[in-house]
């Protein structure tokens, strides 16, 4: 018999934890397969890891890891890809934005040998800030324009996959990761299931703004080197600029004298320039402080303790 592994990263999600469990159960009940659920504690500051571990002592088939403190939640998948055992391998966040009742169609289609992979892409952000979902779709068109590597609008992390192209995202250790990216970079046949946006069941997001900014100008840099052409394009442009305006210049002087006066304009221009320079500046540093972190090879998360010490 197959077997299936379901990856379910968590952090602080003591309100779901029951809810998610039951719900996941079901759905496997009709699955003909094997499976294990491991659960990713990721450094939890509330009850996760108790309720986790008191599930693990009522089904044996629940198995977790719980890090030394957070990591992030692509930490958490990584951790999670890395100790599964399945021959089908899912990821799916605990509130139950992800229904799981689409774990069997997901297993139905691999089964038929045409897909790699099976994903899921919401339809609509409908009950999401307007304004979240504003930049959440120009991510997609921005990445997509710099990006060889195709993200699809609307993708989730929650997927259904072959052992096959588990082992080929394991080869890719680096450690500032984008899953997303990742996942469409090792290439494979990928059936989208789309299905309408789901709010979560119980809980908070622990999404913030702020936090999903940082995570696209990751995916950005991760996938793309556009930014640091386009600063080398500025730079020209200016040097351009500046040529023009000396000969302007030069030739004004010699037919008009120099009535050139106003410190205010000058100013305004070195300031404009100045921000054009810090901002190219700003770009090939985070290429840099990315390169800085992988050079320094640190481990990609640390793991507590597991179902193993119990």
């Amino acid at each position: 018999m197959n077997k299936m592994s379901i990856i379910v990263p968590c952090y602080n999600e003591e309100e779901m934890i029951e809810l998610f469990y039951k719900e996941l159960k079901k759905v496997l009940s009709t699955i003909n397969v094997d499976y294990e659920i491991i659960f990713i504690d990721d450094g939890s500051t509330d009850n996760t890891l108790k309720l986790i571990k008191q599930k693990r002592k009522e089904d044996n088939k629940v198995r977790f890891i719980s890090f030394s403190r957070n990591f992030g939640k692509e930490s958490a998948m990584y951790a999670g890809l890395k100790n599964a055992n399945g021959d089908y391998i899912a990821i799916m966040d605990a509130d139950l934005q992800d229904p799981p009742k689409l774990l069997e169609k997901m297993y139905n289609i691999l089964l038929t040998k045409e897909y790699d992979c099976v994903a899921t892409k919401r339809k609509t952000r409908r009950g999401e800030p307007i304004f979240r979902s504003f930049f959440a779709k120009m991510f997609y068109k921005i990445i997509n324009k710099m990006s060889k590597t195709e993200i699809v609008d609307g993708a989730r992390d929650f997927r259904l996959m072959t052992r096959q192209m588990l082992n080929s995202i394991l080869e890719l250790t680096e450690y500032n990761r984008f899953s997303k990216g990742i996942f469409s970079w090792v290439g494979f046949r990928t059936k989208w299931l789309e299905y309408d946006n789901i709010q979560r069941a119980a809980g908070k997001t622990k999404w913030s703004f702020w936090k999903l900014l940082m995570y696209s100008i990751d995916g950005i840099i991760a996938f793309s080197t556009v930014p640091l052409m386009l600063s080398t394009l500025i730079g020209l442009l200016f040097c351009f600029i500046a040529f023009l305006m000396i000969i302007f210049i030069i030739v004004r002087t010699c037919i008009f004298g120099d009535p050139v006066s106003g410190w205010p304009s000058l100013v305004c221009v070195i300031l404009f320039v100045g921000g054009i320079q810090l901002f190219c500046l700003g770009i090939m540093s985070q290429y840099i402080s990315k390169q800085y972190m992988e050079i320094k090879n640190r481990p990609i998360y640390i793991i507590r303790e597991t179902e193993k010490d119990e």
